[in-house]
């Protein structure tokens, strides 16, 4: 038996990256939280204010027999603007800034090796903005930020970013989701 992974990313609002990987074949389970600060603990309204340094991240748990981390990275960067610096949308600020914390050096080669074809290919009209980093201490978000989308779907943010998010995975990746 295959022993399931973590991938820890941050693309812009954790609720948007969560709900994008929550219905992926292979992911078990998908949780919010921080990480890449210099403050133990950090509360939402911490790194909010930008007084931690961390970014909201997703950590994905999954199976590399059913998707591999290459095909999360896929995801990863079709899902947000790996382009801009501290923002994704009206989502602004340094916590908001795309990055691939690496678990191991055989993520952090992908990670390189992904970003290399993307600029090649001139996937994207601007650079690739993207840091690659040591995973540090992951913190969970607090639990009403755990599985937001599911829960609040008929919420305004959901409504108008998350909602498109989906639609375009369920567009883009129709063979990677779940039944």
């Amino acid at each position: 038996m295959v022993q399931e992974q973590k991938a820890i990313l941050g693309g812009g609002c954790f609720w948007c990256m969560e709900a994008v990987f929550q219905r992926l074949t292979g992911v078990s389970h998908v949780e919010s939280g921080y990480m890449g600060g210099q403050v133990d603990r950090p509360t939402y309204r911490q790194v909010c204010a930008g007084e931690t340094g961390h970014v909201e991240v997703v950590r994905v748990t999954f199976d590399p027999a059913l998707i591999g981390f290459r095909d999360l990275l896929d995801v990863f960067f079709a899902m947000h603007d790996p382009t801009t610096l501290n923002r994704q949308g009206n989502d602004v600020g340094a916590q908001y800034r795309s990055v691939i914390f690496y678990v191991d050096e055989e993520q952090r080669k992908f990670a390189e090796e992904t970003i290399a074809e993307l600029t090649a290919a001139k996937a994207f009209p601007e650079p690739i903005v993207t840091a690659l980093e040591a995973a540090s201490a992951f913190y969970a978000a607090e639990d009403y930020h755990q599985n937001y989308y599911n829960s609040n779907s008929r919420q305004p943010y959901c409504m108008f970013v998350i909602s498109p998010k989906i639609a375009k995975l369920e567009k883009k990746f129709a063979e990677r989701l779940r039944a």
